[in-house]
């Protein structure tokens, strides 16, 4: 699933990035940084992933991927596009083949979550708050 066309710089390819890219495009976009051991132990168990590829560069730009149990919970997790290439609708490009995922792989009643940093962005793909039915926690190892 790449898509572009001749006149657009960039491609979206399903695939994930390297643990190296992934800590440096968390980092560019002001994520929290995840430890190198704990990238490389993860990347391999996402469901699924997509990266966002500056085709003259061939540099990847932009990620997210889906984590989860394959079954009843699917999490939307490290969606991220460098500083130097979003408004160009890349974070709509990710997250539109991850929706895809979603509506061709998933059960009925499958849970889908996401924790967001951005307001109105994932509410156009039909994501609403939780509370007050719930609440997101969190909680970080040393």
């Amino acid at each position: 699933m790449a898509d572009s066309t001749p006149a657009d710089p960039y491609t979206v390819r399903e695939e994930l990035p390297d643990p190296e890219t992934f800590a440096a495009l968390r980092e560019a976009a002001g994520m929290t940084p995840r430890s190198l051991e704990g990238i490389e132990r993860g990347l391999p168990n996402s469901l699924y992933g997509v990266v966002a590829v500056h085709t003259p560069t061939d540099d990847v730009v932009g990620m997210g991927r889906i984590v989860g149990d394959g079954g009843t919970v699917y999490q939307i997790s490290d969606m991220a596009v460098h500083p130097d290439h979003q408004d160009r609708g890349l974070g709509t490009r990710i997250m539109s083949a991850l929706e895809a995922y979603i509506e061709d792989e998933t059960p009925p009643q499958a849970y889908v979550n996401l924790l967001a940093d951005v307001d109105g962005f994932y509410e156009r793909f039909g994501f609403e708050e939780t509370r007050p039915a719930s609440k997101g926690m969190y909680r970080r190892t040393e």
